[in-house]
């Protein structure tokens, strides 16, 4: 294999590596600012290096045949063109990630008012239990209750005394 290829095959495995060892070990680089999102981060550093390497050397081989000072500054200058743009895209691809919405972390008051049925019976003023249904997820709950309440009594949620417990009332008919 032709060392000129191959040295920009090895460039581009360093980028690759470089960003498995970001992946695995963390954002280590913080270049050009705190949050590193930008530019200087390291995933746009890894798609620059990598993608600049392995464009260069894929340019290499096509420019195979013409005189080798040419070949070689043809290849680099397709490499670092290639590598911009990739750059650029893994900067919008991270910043879309750490910006991605998502749902907000369940709290006591997302319990409040939840509908749910009494699984181990809830003697007067003592603690059984209830399965709740919230945001989609079926919870398993200690429950408290001023009048006592069988298994199987649909109640609702009325306070949250504390992050495992709930106050209930039965909505039986």
């Amino acid at each position: 294999m032709d060392p000129f290829v191959l040295t920009l095959l090895l460039v581009g495995a360093a980028g690759v590596v470089l960003l498995l060892l970001a992946l695995v070990i963390g954002d280590f680089s913080h270049l050009g600012h705190p949050d590193a999102d930008g530019p200087f981060s390291l995933p746009a550093l890894c798609a620059f290096i990598g993608g600049g390497g392995f464009a260069g050397a894929i340019a290499a081989t096509v420019l195979d045949g013409i005189p080798e000072a040419w070949r070689i500054t043809g290849s680099i200058g397709i490499g670092l063109v290639a590598a911009v743009p990739l750059a650029w895209l893994v900067v919008r691809f991270a910043g879309a990630l750490m910006r991605m919405r998502t749902d907000e972390t369940l709290s006591d008051s997302h319990l409040m008012g939840a509908l749910g049925v009494v699984i181990s019976a809830i003697p007067a003023g003592g603690l059984g239990e209830v399965r709740l249904s919230v945001a989609g997820q079926q919870l398993k709950y200690n429950a408290r209750a001023e009048d006592a309440l069988a298994p199987g009594t649909p109640v609702y949620v009325i306070g949250t005394p504390s992050a495992t417990s709930v106050e209930v009332v039965s909505v039986a008919p």
